[in-house]
């Protein structure tokens, strides 16, 4: 949603979108985890604390990596029953998202 994106511009994110990949039996698929990643190596010399909106296990070498090269505090929010567990055990602190924190 248009207005959705620009409110968190607003506020200073960075939007990157991503079309989705159509597969030959109708399904599309869109993730961006290794824009992700560039995105974290990238600024991880510049900033104190990574926040990740993720609980995908991908992420757990690249989290423990920055933390250990870069001595940085890192935080991921993710559906809890969802997420993977060495993702959670890989940041320093895991914030569950539960339904007040969803913009309906």
């Amino acid at each position: 949603d248009v207005y959705k994106r620009q409110a968190l511009k607003t506020i200073g994110f960075n939007i990157k979108l991503k079309p989705y990949i159509s597969r030959m039996d109708g399904s599309t698929k869109g993730d961006w985890d290794v824009g992700i990643t560039i995105d974290i190596l990238d600024s991880a010399e510049e900033v104190e604390k990574i926040i990740l909106l993720s609980g995908d296990g991908d992420f757990d070498f690249l989290i423990r990596y920055v933390m250990e090269s870069q001595r940085i505090e890192t935080e991921a929010f993710g559906v809890e029953a969802l997420s993977a567990n060495s993702l959670v055990r890989s940041v320093t602190t895991f914030r569950p998202i539960d339904e007040s924190m969803l913009i309906k």
